[in-house]
């Protein structure tokens, strides 16, 4: 595969709405020289040809199923909800196309293990959308934690905001935010932002041991803004986290649902022997913002910023959401084309969602729980 550009096809773009425009079309339009965008599938031919009409693409699929099995199709990447995630990936892995699936993989563990153990049967690639891992900051928190500049790492706490709800407790419209409301659906503030995070956590600071856990749905109705409907909740909206990382170093998370009034919507405190780290930024979504970095070490009293280094930075879209996302295709087309494993991989997204699994069993049982258990 050396050499040529992937043909990808994308199953879900709503222009205006949906992740799909905002991020990926933007991100593979980044990297011309290994992607090129073949076309859309919706729920129907009429949405995806208006679809490809607002968003420059050459073709809409009459349904899934005929992208799938398109041969100028090599990467179907599925930006749908979370709940047809299992059907779309298995019919695409089954018909030995590579896969770029949006996080969360699936609707929880046993989904996400299935699919994981599809794609290793077929030999095909499967590459999840944790684009927090691939962030800038992050990359570079990384090796400053690797290079010591704080040290042996002691502790870490990070509490931010989060999820669908806003102020008051409301959605901004049904359609696109309704679904999140509804635990059963697999996409809550625990699995989107909190699992987004926590894959980025992973890579900084190493494997999840055990956790306790609090899960609380406080806000038990939202108010639809442009309906003006009530909707249940059974979403939680409060996540309170206990654990212990491989290393020894306890871990503390609290995810808040909604947004924070000031806009301060995430603070990430790594402590260590020789010194401190913060990551901030204005939401618990770390895979859509931008984060600053700022530490301390040794003998000073005031924190300082932690530059990320331009190299870092060049050569990427500028905006956070297509740039993160080009970062994961770029590694997406590496791994094809020499083998490597540097995109975060359906197997890393069942790792992640062990660590969620086990907060939900801590949760209901009141007993400490490790993923691997």
């Amino acid at each position: 595969m050396s050499g040529r550009r992937f043909r990808v096809g994308i199953v879900g773009l709503q222009p205006g709405r949906s992740w799909g425009p905002r991020a990926h079309i933007p991100a593979l339009r980044a990297l011309p020289e290994s992607f090129e965008i073949v076309g859309v599938a919706n729920t129907s031919r009429a949405s995806a040809e208006e679809a490809a009409a607002a968003t420059g693409l050459p073709r809409a699929f009459a349904d899934v199923a005929e992208l799938i099995a398109a041969p100028e199709v090599d990467i179907v990447t599925v930006t749908v909800k979370v709940p047809p995630h299992l059907e779309i990936v298995k019919a695409a892995i089954t018909a030995g196309k590579h896969v770029y699936c949006e996080w969360p993989l699936g609707n929880g563990l046993a989904e996400a293990e299935e699919m994981a153990a599809l794609a290793e049967a077929k030999g095909v690639l499967g590459v999840v959308g944790t684009q927090a891992r691939v962030a800038p900051e992050i990359e570079h928190l990384r090796q400053l934690i690797a290079d010591g500049f704080i040290g042996e790492v002691l502790s870490t706490t990070l509490v931010a905001w989060g999820g669908a709800l806003q102020g008051g407790g409301t959605i901004p419209e049904k359609k696109t935010y309704g679904y999140l409301l509804d635990r059963a659906n697999g996409a809550t503030m625990l699995t989107i932002p909190v699992g987004h995070t926590l894959a980025a956590l992973r890579d900084v600071l190493g494997e999840v041991a055990e956790v306790s856990a609090v899960l609380a749905t406080r806000r038990t109705t939202a108010l639809v803004a442009d309906t003006g409907e009530t909707l249940p909740v059974s979403a939680p909206d409060q996540v309170l986290v206990s654990a212990v990382l491989t290393s020894g170093a306890p871990l503390s998370i609290h995810y808040r649902g909604g947004a924070a009034r000031d806009g301060d919507g995430l603070l990430w405190e790594i402590n260590g022997t020789e010194g401190d780290i913060r990551v901030s930024g204005p939401s618990g979504h770390t895979q859509m913002v931008p984060l600053s970095l700022e530490g301390a070490q040794g003998r000073e009293k005031a924190f300082r910023p932690l530059e990320v280094p331009a190299s870092y930075r060049s050569g990427w879209p500028e905006d956070v959401e297509p740039g993160n996302v080009a970062r994961v295709y770029a590694r997406m087309a590496r791994d094809l084309r020499e083998g490597t494993r540097l995109a975060p991989s359906f197997e890393d997204a069942v790792a992640v969602h062990r660590v969620i699994a086990a907060i939900e069993r801590a949760a209901e049982s009141g007993r400490r729980t490790a993923p691997w258990s």
